[in-house]
């Protein structure tokens, strides 16, 4: 199991880019996200709205205290930071773990989540995405058997072809 806790969620800065970790998330093999910061109704309902039409079993959830969440987790914690060590060199430990939390930051991560995680690794050392260091991260995880996976329950599903749109169900 591998959540995902996204710490510092405020919603006029952040609902776009929380909504894309979560469906990220999602769609790359995670079981849920958990979120601090200003609880957003709204950006749970759209990602609860994608699940019940696309499927799988993702849930989110809005946290008061992601120190206790963070504590209390029984797995792994990695803290993904352009502070940190390179990814790729921890990938084969990471591997062998099965339950697996992945903290995201928003606002300034404290320096307590530093000292809290098992791993604090880096997606590069340069400023990039937090959505793009997850999914870094999780394609090299699964080594790319997250892009095969199926989704239970799918009311829509796309079938793929090179010029145009096609979905079923509706």
């Amino acid at each position: 199991m591998i959540t995902v806790l996204r710490l510092g969620h405020r919603i006029e800065r952040d609902k776009r880019l929380s909504t894309h970790v979560a469906l990220s998330a999602r769609v790359l093999g995670c079981s849920g996200l958990l979120y601090s910061g200003e609880k957003d109704e709204n950006m749970e309902n759209s990602v609860n709205n994608v699940v019940k039409n696309w499927g799988g079993n993702f849930r989110i959830s809005h946290i008061d205290d992601w120190k206790r969440k963070i504590k209390k987790f029984n797995g792994i914690k990695v803290h993904l930071t352009m502070y940190g060590i390179p990814f790729q060199d921890k990938m084969a430990e990471l591997r062998k773990k099965k339950d697996m939390m992945i903290i995201v930051g928003g606002e300034k991560v404290p320096f307590e989540v530093y000292q809290m995680a098992d791993y604090n690794l880096a997606v590069t050392s340069q400023p990039h995405s937090e959505v793009a260091a997850l999914a870094l991260l999780l394609h090299e995880y699964f080594q790319g058997k997250e892009l095969e996976k199926a989704f239970p329950h799918a009311k829509r599903k796309i079938i793929p072809q090179e010029r145009g749109k096609k979905v079923l169900g509706k």
